[in-house]
């Protein structure tokens, strides 16, 4: 049924782009109201502009019929421990998850430390700065994806003054030729103090490589993916490598953040992609950069002959679903919520250079405010669920009504300064009567 669907929309919308290569359709005077069904909807009809987009810019009118757009389920991991949720231990940041030797992998941040992060001004060797501060990458396994074994350290962090020598974070994996490579952010300072050329966070993306995705892993020891030049977009930060696998070659999308870095934001977070012929580099950058212009943590994963992304919070087109057919130019495709943040995929075609890929169904996310409490700072690992995938149809997760507690409403309270603002607003139009 859901095919059939999609089959009409797809027939109704080839008529109506056929006839409608103006810009400014005509419509007949006797047209009429807009017909109850699609069927028959004239081709030569003028339409409105969001009419009109429901064709040309989604995949299907409803949203049931949309491969593109999901509700997404989450659920606890078992088998992880966080020290009594003290902030001590932190998991953030999982890679995507691959299966390998009859068992899922997840590769991801991990702190274990003395004290919970006191910010970069208290930070020493010991002490975080934040939560991904003085970090190693560690790596998990799972038969089921809910339960997981943790193995230990994949990735250390090396001496220093090597890069990397500070903290380790934010790892994806690439499956390449039959061999594995991490590619990570390698700090050399305090995440949140500012270098010399006045940048925060400013780390290159580091590699390590193994034979199997047990280790042992081998650092590459030099900067995978060079900054741009001064005054480039991306010349301070390149932050959430992301390797993909297309058209032979290696893509990696990566985050970078154009103006200032402050605790105000003023930064505006957009992702490039650079391309090359082997792990090592060297990688190009697309001259198109950024080709996506939202997303503090972006998910990327093939689908059919193009990459979709979820694209999460910041930016003007955050908690949407996007889509490039030619992996550069990315189309909003849906707009969703409760959307994973910094998620790693389970995505079977990854590496496939597969020109039909199949999409998700699940993977695993981090939650940031796992303590409730900012005095407690951690992360802890959850798993989603979903349904992007061209092979599962479940109309349960293609609901656009999806109903929150009041509670959480109700939390996002007003600050007493904004109670403050409305309190004098209220007495000035009183005083006006």
């Amino acid at each position: 049924m859901q095919k059939l669907t999609i089959g009409l929309s797809l027939l109704v919308l080839g008529l109506f782009l056929s006839c409608t290569n103006s810009t400014e359709p005509k419509m007949s005077e006797k047209a009429g109201a807009f017909p109850l069904y699609l069927k028959n909807l004239e081709s030569d009809r003028e339409v409105s502009s969001a009419i009109k987009r429901s064709f040309e810019h989604y995949e299907a009118p409803r949203l049931l019929d949309n491969e593109l757009y999901t509700n997404f389920k989450y659920t606890e991991l078992k088998g992880l421990d966080y020290h009594g949720g003290d902030g001590t231990i932190t998991r953030r940041d999982p890679s995507k998850v691959i299966f390998e030797d009859g068992k899922y992998y997840v590769w991801y941040t991990h702190r274990n430390t003395a004290t919970k992060p006191m910010g970069y001004e208290k930070c020493n060797d010991t002490i975080p700065s934040v939560d991904w501060d003085l970090a190693e990458i560690w790596y998990a396994t799972s038969t089921d994806g809910f339960t997981w074994e943790e193995q230990g350290v994949a990735v250390t962090r090396p001496p220093k003054p090597q890069p990397g020598w500070r903290s380790v974070a934010t790892s994806d994996v690439l499956k390449w030729k039959g061999k594995f490579y991490l590619y990570y952010q390698a700090f050399s300072a305090p995440s949140g103090k500012k270098t010399a050329g006045g940048a925060t966070d400013a780390c290159p993306v580091a590699m390590s490589y193994a034979d199997s995705p047990n280790g042992p892993w081998t650092a590459l020891n030099k900067v995978v993916i060079p900054f741009g030049a001064e005054n480039e977009w991306d010349h301070r930060v390149i932050h959430d490598p992301y390797p993909l696998v297309h058209n032979g070659k290696i893509y990696i999308y990566y985050k970078s953040g154009l103006g200032e870095r402050d605790a105000n934001r003023k930064h505006w977070d957009c992702w490039g992609v650079t391309i090359a012929d082997s792990p090592e580099g060297p990688f190009v950058k697309h001259p198109l950069n950024p080709v996506m212009n939202s997303g503090h943590e972006t998910i990327l994963f093939p689908f059919k002959e193009g990459v979709a992304a979820i694209v999460g919070t910041d930016g003007i087109e955050h908690y949407t679903i996007q889509y490039a057919k030619d992996w550069v130019n990315f189309e909003i495709a849906a707009v969703t919520q409760l959307v994973p943040t910094a998620a790693g995929p389970f995505s079977p075609d990854a590496f496939a250079d597969n020109k039909n890929a199949d999409g998700i169904t699940w993977g695993l996310s981090h939650f940031i405010n796992a303590g409730n409490n900012w005095n407690k700072m951690y992360s802890k690992l959850g798993r989603f669920d979903c349904d992007l995938s061209q092979s599962t149809n479940d109309p349960s997760m293609k609901q656009s009504n999806v109903l929150l507690p009041n509670e959480l409403y109700f939390k996002q309270g007003l600050s007493q300064q904004q109670r403050e603002r409305i309190a004098k607003e209220n007495a000035e139009v009183l005083s006006t009567q």
